[in-house]
């Protein structure tokens, strides 16, 4: 069987995954999800002529050196002064206070001086007008476009433009089945032969961290039953990934259960290092993915394959992860006919390639930062070459 290449993987995993529907979360819980739909404002902002600075509203033609002006109120933020400035006349304004009519251009309390009720402005009392129009940041109808993942600055301007509620993409629910007789979870007493499950709980960090909410589900263990229960476990889920089982041992089974299961199989193996046996298809109509069982190989299979599958089902426009260029600070030898995705670590614009590349080896998974790409057949690589990583 052909392995499937990497660039055509990641484009039927894609495939694969349908977008979700929106539903409506108060802003104070939108931070870092997906914005399904633009939003409007639905006020201007300001919606007054405000203040830039701390000084005093006057009248242009009173902007003179020396020009002695009478203080007639103040226009503190969120304050109104009612009245209107004429010939000679000033208002003390802080900064967002409203201009007020008559006036129309604020000189900054550094240019001026005070005598009692008495402004005196300064021998250079500047020409600025030191004042926000109606509207400067936004107005009514403008919009925050969608799809986009929403930061801080996104929530503080949805705030501004009074939108109490947003319209967001729903979280994609993935169930997690890891299966194995050799495991055990966190806590637990293993066997002589026994090891502590952990790739569950790093696909939950990094499919959360990606926007979805992930369901750990218990281990099963390698017989048919065990793994016939966990998939009824899975049922409702968005997305379903086992970890493990699909290599080609005699305790391997999600293969040759798939029909038993109702998995229709899209591709099975690809063209990547490591990763190698993953298998991609659709449980009843629902995205389905086996991971292989080395904690080094899930992890890079989910971050080559399963965060750009969620941003997809999240609405945003998925593909490869960014992948950016650095100074390579030794030599690679040549590669082999699989893309291999090496740990590495980036530090000041220079990628350092892991010693040790075995993809059991977790420690060496977190003491990395990235993936170096190495395409098949790529030839070797000396220092200082430049080559294309994904930082993590």
């Amino acid at each position: 069987m052909a392995l499937t290449p990497v660039s055509e993987a990641l484009a039927r995993v894609l495939a694969l995954c349908p977008t979700m529907a929106s539903e409506r979360v108060p802003l104070a819980e939108a931070a870092g999800r997906v914005l399904a739909e633009p939003v409007a404002a639905t006020r201007n902002q300001p919606p007054f002529r405000a203040s830039a600075m701390d000084g005093y509203a006057i009248r242009a033609a009173d902007l003179q050196p020396h020009a002695r002006l009478t203080l007639i109120g103040e226009s503190p933020a969120g304050g109104l002064f009612e009245g209107v400035v004429g010939a000679g006349e000033a208002v003390r304004i802080f900064t967002g206070g409203a201009v007020p009519e008559g006036a129309d251009r604020v000189v900054i309390q550094e240019n001026v001086s005070r005598e009692g009720d008495t402004v005196i402005l300064n021998d250079a009392p500047g020409d600025g007008l030191n004042l926000r129009p109606v509207g400067a940041d936004f107005k009514v109808g403008d919009t925050l476009s969608a799809p986009r993942r929403l930061a801080a600055a996104d929530i503080a301007l949805l705030a501004a433009m009074n939108i109490p509620e947003v319209p967001v993409s729903k979280k994609p629910v993935v169930a997690v089945i890891p299966t194995g007789d050799e495991l055990v979870m966190p806590g637990e007493n293993p066997g002589p032969t026994q090891i502590i499950t952990s790739n569950n709980f790093a696909l939950k960090a990094q499919l959360e961290a990606q926007g979805a909410e992930v369901r750990l589900l218990p281990i099963a263990r390698d017989n048919r039953p065990a793994l016939r229960a966990a998939f009824e476990l899975a049922k409702g889920a968005d997305m379903v990934v086992t970890l493990g089982g699909a290599s080609v041992g005699d305790y391997d089974l999600i293969g040759p259960m798939a029909d038993e299961l109702g998995i229709a199989l899209d591709f099975y193996k690809i063209a990547m290092r490591p990763g190698k046996p993953l298998i991609a298809g659709h449980i009843s109509g629902v995205p389905m993915f086996g991971l292989p069982g080395n904690p080094v190989s899930s992890m890079v299979c989910a971050h080559v394959f399963l965060r750009p599958a969620v941003d997809k089902m999240l609405g945003l426009d998925a593909g490869a992860l960014p992948e950016l260029v650095f100074e390579l600070a030794e030599d690679v030898p040549e590669n082999g006919p699989r893309a291999h995705y090496m740990r590495a670590r980036v530090e000041g614009g220079v990628c350092t390639p892991a010693k040790r590349q075995d993809s059991a080896l977790i420690s060496v998974m977190a003491q990395s930062n990235a993936l170096l790409i190495r395409e098949p057949f790529a030839k070797p690589a000396k220092a200082g070459d430049k080559v294309r990583c994904i930082l993590y």
